[in-house]
């Protein structure tokens, strides 16, 4: 059973992620005055958060891995951004539930050593 709670946790960590995408892109695609700077937020924004879990936030794949507090940064950064980008949007309860999943999940992942 506790197995399962493992896999279902890494789950919730891999759609919070797909989740900060989204929650970038909408606040791309609602911020901005006229069309094109709202395509250049809502496709830009993403592709920097992208680039950024790329080079130092990916488990297996990230070109310079991040441990330790450089870890800790990068991850409350990244998903608190993705929660701040849905408050900024209008969204506040979607943020504020947003971010409390991630810190349930990150706690989980600590004590279980994920």
């Amino acid at each position: 059973m506790l197995s399962l709670a493992k896999n279902v946790n890494l789950l919730v960590m891999f759609l919070l992620e797909l989740g900060v995408l989204g929650s970038t892109a909408y606040w791309g695609f609602t911020v901005g005055s006229n069309w094109p700077l709202r395509l250049l937020l809502g496709l830009g924004a993403p592709a920097l958060f992208v680039a950024v879990w790329a080079v130092f936030g990916a488990a297996n794949g990230a070109m310079i891995p991040l441990t330790g507090f450089a870890r800790v940064a990068l991850e409350v950064l990244w998903f608190g951004g993705g929660a701040a980008a849905l408050v900024m949007a209008g969204r506040v309860a979607p943020g504020v539930v947003f971010a409390a999943v991630y810190v349930v999940n990150a706690v989980l992942r600590l004590v279980w050593n994920q």
